[in-house]
Formats: C-alpha cells, sequence, structure tokens
C-alpha cells in the first residue's frame, strides 16, 4: 500500500510538471520508479525496463486527456499527425525490442545521459539551429520514425522531440504542443504493447506485471496524472514557470548524475 501511494504522487508530480511545462511526464515518472523497484526487491535486470514501461503505458492515459482537450480547442494540425503516425509506431516498436536484449544497469546510464543533456537544454534553452521546411507525408514518418525510437529507450511520450521538430518546421507553438501531445498517444500504445510481448515469460517478473509492464504503477499514476495535468496548466500561467523550469532542470541534472555515477 505504501508503494502504491508512492505511485499515486509520482503521478501527481508527473501531471504538474507535464501542465507546467509542456513536457512529457516520463522523466519524472521513470527515475522514480527505479528507485522504488530497487526498494521492492525487483531484479536490477529487468526494474529498469519496467521502469520504461510502465511509464509508457501509464502516458496512455494522459495522452487521452490531452489529445480530446486540444480537439476541443482545435489546435491539432491532423494532417502532420496523421502523417506521423506510421513511423512513431514503427519506430517505437523497434525501439522497444532493441533495448529489451540490453542490460538494466547499462540502460539506466543512457537514461542518466539523456537527463543530463534535457537539464542542460531546459537551463540553457537550446534551440534547434535555423528553420526547416514542413517536409512531405514521407518525411514526416521518417520523421515519427526516429522520434518514435527514441522516445521507447527513455519512457517519455515524445513530446521532449516533437515539440522542438515542430517549432523547427515554424509551427505555431500552440499548435505544436497539441500536435506533440496527439503524437504522443500512438507512441505510448505501440510501446504498451511491444513491451508486454518484448518481456512476456521473463523469469524476473514482479507479481501484477504483464511482460514488463507492471500495472499497480500504472494505476496509480493514471488516477493522478491526469487531473493533476490540468491544475499545471492553470498554475503556468499564474506562477514563474521559468524559476520553475530551472529548478527542475536542476533536479533532472542530479538524477542523471546519480544514474550515471552509480
Amino acid at each position: 500500500m505504501s508503494f502504491f501511494l508512492l505511485y499515486l504522487m509520482v503521478g501527481a508530480f508527473a501531471g504538474l510538471m507535464a501542465g507546467l511545462f509542456g513536457i512529457g511526464g516520463g522523466m519524472v515518472i521513470v527515475p522514480v520508479l527505479i528507485f522504488s523497484f530497487i526498494a521492492i526487491g525487483i531484479s536490477p535486470d529487468v526494474l529498469t525496463h519496467i521502469a520504461v514501461a510502465t511509464s509508457l503505458a501509464s502516458i496512455v492515459f494522459t495522452s487521452i486527456s490531452s489529445v480530446l482537450e486540444h480537439h476541443r480547442n482545435k489546435a491539432i494540425i491532423g494532417r502532420i499527425a496523421k502523417h506521423m503516425t506510421l513511423g512513431l509506431v514503427l519506430g517505437t516498436s523497434v525501439g522497444v525490442f532493441f533495448i529489451s536484449s540490453i542490460p538494466g544497469p547499462v540502460l539506466q546510464k543512457l537514461i542518466g545521459f539523456f537527463a543530463l543533456i534535457l537539464s542542460l537544454k531546459m537551463l540553457l534553452n537550446w534551440q534547434l539551429p535555423g528553420q526547416g521546411k514542413e517536409p512531405g507525408a514521407i518525411g514526416l514518418g521518417i520523421a515519427g520514425g526516429v522520434i518514435g525510437f527514441g522516445s521507447s529507450w527513455f519512457g517519455i511520450g515524445g513530446g521532449t522531440f516533437t515539440v522542438p521538430y515542430l517549432t523547427w518546421l515554424r509551427i505555431d507553438m500552440r499548435k505544436a504542443v497539441a500536435t506533440s501531445a496527439t503524437c504522443g498517444l500512438p507512441i505510448a500504445l505501440a510501446a504498451t504493447f511491444a513491451n508486454i510481448a518484448a518481456g512476456w515469460n521473463h523469469d524476473d517478473l514482479p507479481h501484477w506485471s504483464t511482460g514488463f509492464v507492471y500495472w499497480p504503477a500504472v494505476l496509480g499514476i493514471a488516477i493522478t496524472s491526469v487531473p493533476c495535468a490540468r491544475v499545471g496548466a492553470k498554475l503556468a500561467h499564474s506562477l514563474d514557470s521559468a524559476l520553475l523550469k530551472k529548478l527542475f532542470a536542476v533536479l533532472l541534472f542530479i538524477v542523471g548524475v546519480r544514474f550515471i555515477v552509480f
């Protein structure tokens, strides 16, 4: 029960961060799940894979809520989302089966490096150089494949990659965030099914798991992340979001160092 309460708190914090900063909650969820899985004695060989898979499964619920809200506001660019979807699904599925063969401690260090890079991006406000021109259907599909592949490795819904890419294509930020949220749903769905298949009948899985997806954590995170994402979106208009973003970047930096060094 105490760990289920932790998952509820993780979902609340992840939802708030997603609402405040427009980033996926995966970079909050994955590190906390890794620490909690260590505490309950899940095998080091699979705990990082389970954390990544569980994070992506929980993002299904927040993505549905987010997509419905953006659809009501008519902010989604359906053409771009449609052309990227096949690439997102294929890239995510391939990525999941690639990482399933990587040792857990190695994957944990890769997540640590990604957390460091993301923290520096947030602190220094790095942007893609220049501006691009929107490609055709094939180009968007390839971009979707790359985004899906990267997202599957780090347990994120793709917003960390998709929003910068779409703004680089000179798409309005509001529509970029809305379209990115729409792209997050096929990533999360594809990753959930792929992680179930990749971890099926693995010897070291805990009870209440299906493949690499650990359902008690999915449930706890889903219960609180959806309403808290709405709260975060409202707070973004009244709090010093720049300061909060820097504090969150520092937290990510500490987590990254912890995963790499230890």
